[in-house]
């Protein structure tokens, strides 16, 4: 926890200076920089740009409108597709989707079209006079969803959209998950995440309530009876152990943490920051992690992982970030002890090289020690206990069945859990790369299937009465 840190003294930076160092990632486009890069899209028929979309977005289309100067026309399209396409359009990996398979990489150029940044552009840019989304004639049935975060809130967008209302349980104080709470403060700056869930709310229907805790004041089972159908956009809760002796010592806690903390906090300079770090992980959250506390002042942070370069699940992108930010890289090392000194505060780590033997990771035997004043694990979410985001520790929740290998919940194609009725999306479920764009369309399939069962259920109903 966080609070293992207070030892460490604050940012020296003012408040001032540190915020400048957590705005947006990139600028915006101006609008003359969006027209000349509208114009080098081809306006592909099957567009690959869109079929590497995971919410399906027409981006041939959406540019086109801006070429035209369509902007909110072209917000109105992403949109329909991806509720929460102006997030997306700052943290979505474009570069492993959208912008790898544009047919521009092929030409003269090999630059692909910036259809990132054209998103935002026309997202930020456009003007509505209302919610752009009519809600459809009222069906009379209620549908639960647990889980204020991108594919909770998606599902119950698109539920409010097909005429169903939607009772929306959080169990914190803000709605958002993900965006709120976990993305790097420099890709989601200031309070647009809270604006775009204000915006989604809108379109009516929908009620929110916080501070709602499956498995202590919120239970599976009586959501079951009470309402037509229930959603799970639970997340994952909980932080992977590295497994060490001294894990739980001051000085060492959960990047998630941190970054939530980080999100949340009204003085940056008033954060405790530590003069040399650790970041255990090969992700974009260690990435973001490494990358903030360099931002916020840190002389020395050190990413350090198992494998090599080649094997880290943070695309080359984020990669790129944090060279540029001078995060050091140090790979081929596996945690092997917590090093503390005589007060039992955090002092360093020893890692062990490794390399890979026959196909698997196996120690070499050197040894290498990093000095720090506190190390930040990355290496992963499971599910977490009662009171963590994403808690299965409910009687018919821990009834659902999990995937071979994996404590997450396991489903259909239709987002369907073993138990008739409900169903889940986001990273609480196996399929997918835990992205946000992901956990969106996650939530949006699932809604179209709930819409379609609660159909079903009430067509057969009906000409069962007849």
């Amino acid at each position: 926890m966080i609070e293992s840190l207070q030892h460490l003294p604050p940012a020296t930076a003012t408040h001032a200076a540190l915020a400048d160092r957590f705005t947006d990632l990139a600028p915006p486009l101006t609008a003359r920089q969006a027209a000349i890069e509208s114009a080098r899209c081809l306006y592909c028929y099957d567009a690959p740009c869109t079929r590497a979309c995971p919410t399906g977005i027409d981006v041939a289309s959406f540019i086109r409108n801006i070429h035209d100067h369509n902007v909110t026309g072209a917000a109105i399209g992403i949109l329909k597709q991806n509720i929460f396409g102006g997030a997306c359009s700052r943290v979505c990996p474009t570069e492993i989707l959208c912008e790898d398979a544009c047919v521009r990489n092929n030409d003269a150029e090999g630059q692909p079209v910036k259809i990132g940044l054209l998103q935002r552009h026309a997202i930020d840019n456009a003007r509505f006079d209302s919610h752009p989304f009519q809600r459809a004639p009222g069906t009379g049935k209620t549908v639960a969803v647990v889980g204020a975060g991108p594919a909770g809130l998606a599902c119950a967008h698109r539920l409010a959209m097909l005429g169903h209302d939607v009772v929306v349980f959080e169990t914190r104080e803000k709605s958002g998950g993900l965006n709120e709470y976990g993305i790097a403060k420099y890709k989601l700056p200031g309070d647009f995440a809270q604006r775009e869930v204000d915006f989604l709310l809108s379109i009516g229907g929908i009620e929110v309530r916080h501070g709602q805790i499956l498995g202590v004041n919120l239970h599976l089972q009586d959501l079951h009876t009470r309402y037509d159908a229930v959603f799970l956009g639970i997340g994952l809760g909980a932080s992977r152990r590295l497994g060490l002796t001294g894990e739980d010592a001051p000085g060492l806690s959960a990047a998630v943490d941190y970054i939530s903390t980080l999100r949340q906090a009204q003085d940056l300079a008033a954060l405790p920051v530590p003069r040399r770090a650790i970041v255990i992980g090969a992700g974009n959250t260690a990435i973001d992690m490494a990358v903030q506390l360099k931002r916020l002042g840190a002389d020395e942070v050190t990413l350090v992982y198992r494998r090599g370069v080649e094997a880290m699940s943070a695309t080359g992108h984020e990669i790129e970030i944090a060279k540029q930010n001078f995060v050091h890289m140090r790979t081929w090392a596996a945690p092997l002890e917590v090093l503390l000194d005589a007060s039992g505060k955090v002092r360093g780590m020893r890692f062990e090289e490794t390399r890979m033997e026959g196909g698997r990771l196996a120690g070499t035997g050197a040894i290498v020690e990093i000095a720090a004043d506190a190390v930040f694990k990355a290496i992963g979410q499971t599910m977490g206990k009662s009171g963590d985001g994403g808690s299965l520790d409910d009687p018919l929740a821990r009834e659902l069945e999990r995937d071979a290998g994996s404590d997450k919940i396991h489903v259909d194609s239709f987002f369907r859990t073993a138990l008739p009725g409900v169903y889940a999306g986001g990273d609480c479920i196996a399929p997918g790369q835990d992205l946000t764009v992901q956990a969106v369309q996650h939530g949006k399939m699932a809604a179209l299937a709930i819409h379609g069962d609660i159909q079903s259920i009430s067509s057969t109903s009906f000409a069962a009465g007849a």
